[in-house]
């Protein structure tokens, strides 16, 4: 069992082996291998080497194509900072807060219309649903260059919000039916590195194409032409190339496919490939830890998209030429990254979840803190240090938290409705972010900064309350059992 983890309430069988819903009984050996015993005495062995190469294979087949996708996803959310920085005020004639009410209406239909993308995932396969949505924002973003004013802008940043919305919450649900639970947060961390390998390529794609000056396109369109048709043509790559499931999945044998159905049931999902069932799925909400982990989505999203949205805004403070501030965002995203990396692999192998969700969050505390509390001029390589802390502590906890409550629901349909609800939510928190760093508060953004660490701190108190009530459930449950169970001690399909 996770140490942070909180196991749903089980009843022991008078066999010998937990015995499953549909009479199939579950061994682990002392080896660490599992026996899936059928009713017709049949045996699939899960073995750990069968397990590694089949994870390898998924690794190969399935995650590269995820994560070039969401690179796609998030370089086309992302680069209006960009394009603010080499002149798309001035094109468009914008005023005011114009640009800020762009920014904040992109969160509006992507709150809005996410669960509902993510049922028809989960009802018709994220293998199919995926694809599409980025057609769709491929196609929005192609669609910026022809804008002429703000109305144009505004519009398309709605339907943009709309087309992306369950992106990531499908992403979530379809690695977990590929992957157990101690493995999903590295391989989630690998795929969401992609977003700040997205924000570091951004700034160098922008420095590349801002140097275009040929043609009758202002220079910063060439970036969404470019990133555009990019997306568009992966997107018809992928609509044919990814699986429905593991256990359906072309390039693997028989063999590897009951081994991926196994998997599944063993460590996973209470029902593999189970039927989606509204009113049963809404159900996660009759539990009151879902709204605490709603409450600390929202937390992580102020940070999270104030770097995402500013980083750009936030690093020109340090004086440097519009070209040459793109060019510095590369190095504390990919730092971002590594960072990510680095705690989602520590996360596994130590199978605990919350510290290092209550880690990054105390990143970004700190990093909003000494940006805002130091003379920036006079402090350059302490400034830009910080900018490194605010992307450390912006991925890691967005990632870590959507796998520690995954990691709790063995229910497919409850998982797929929570996370659409608690991705979007940390979205939403754009339109804070959006309206908190204000054009007459540049370049210092104070306000914003201070805001920004308020939440990152909220968020810490909230994650360290969760994770010492979730420790202190899973003592009472071991003293009424009588004896200290671990994750592998009870196959998911028990957890109902």
């Amino acid at each position: 069992m996770e140490s942070d983890k909180r196991i749903p309430e089980f009843s022991e069988s008078d066999g010998k082996y937990p015995i499953t819903e549909d009479q199939k009984v579950v061994d682990v050996r002392e080896s660490g291998e599992s026996v899936v015993i059928a009713e017709d005495s049949g045996t699939t062995l899960l073995s750990p080497s069968a397990e590694r190469a089949l994870t390898r294979k998924f690794d190969l087949r399935i995650l590269p194509v995820l994560a070039v996708m969401y690179l796609f996803n998030s370089l086309d959310k992302s680069n209006l900072g960009n394009a603010k920085t080499y002149g798309l005020e001035k094109t468009l004639k914008l005023k005011n807060d114009q640009y800020n009410t762009i920014l904040s209406v992109f969160f509006v239909p992507y709150v809005l219309t996410a669960p509902f993308l993510a049922i028809l995932g989960k009802k018709y396969g994220p293998n199919r649903v995926l694809p599409l949505m980025m057609l769709s924002f491929g196609c929005f973003t192609i669609l910026v260059t022809a804008t002429k004013n703000f109305g144009g802008l505004m519009t398309l940043r709605w339907f943009l919000g709309m087309s992306e919305s369950a992106f990531f919450p499908l992403v979530i649900y379809y690695q977990t039916t590929f992957y157990r639970r101690g493995e999903l947060a590295r391989r989630l961390a690998i795929f969401y590195a992609a977003q700040s390998i997205a924000s570091a390529f951004s700034g160098l794609l922008a420095y590349g194409v801002f140097h275009i000056h040929t043609g009758d396109l202002a220079d910063w369109r060439y970036l969404f032409v470019i990133e555009g048709c990019c997306t568009v043509v992966f997107a018809v790559f992928a609509f044919f190339y990814l699986p429905q499931s593991a256990s359906t999945a072309r390039f693997l044998s028989q063999t590897e496919k009951e081994l991926a159905y196994y998997r599944m049931q063993v460590d996973s999902s209470s029902i593999v490939n189970e039927k989606f069932n509204l009113k049963d799925s809404f159900k996660i909400f009759k539990h009151w830890t879902s709204f605490l982990i709603l409450a600390i989505e929202i937390c992580l999203g102020v940070p999270l998209q104030s770097v995402q949205l500013f980083l750009p805004q936030i690093v020109a403070r340090l004086g440097y030429s519009a070209v040459k501030t793109n060019l510095y965002t590369v190095a504390p995203n990919v730092s971002g990254a590594v960072m990510l990396l680095i705690l989602a692999f520590a996360s596994d192998l130590t199978k605990w979840r919350f510290p290092f969700v209550a880690l990054g969050f105390l990143f970004t505390f700190l990093g909003m803190v000494i940006y805002a509390g130091i003379d920036v001029k006079h402090q350059l390589h302490v400034a830009y240090f910080a900018t490194f802390m605010m992307t450390w502590g912006t991925s890691a906890p967005s990632v870590l938290l959507d796998v520690w409550y995954n990691n709790n629901i063995a229910h497919e349909g409850r998982r797929v409705v929570l996370t659409s609800f608690g991705v979007p939510l940390a979205n939403l928190m754009g339109v804070v972010s959006s309206n908190i760093f204000q054009n007459k508060d540049a370049p210092k953004y104070i306000p914003a900064l201070a805001t920004t660490a308020a939440f990152g701190a909220t968020g810490l108190v909230l994650t360290l309350l969760l994770g010492a009530y979730m420790m202190l459930d899973n003592t009472r449950r071991n003293r009424k059992s009588g004896r200290k169970i671990q994750a592998k001690d009870i196959p998911t399909e028990k957890l109902r």
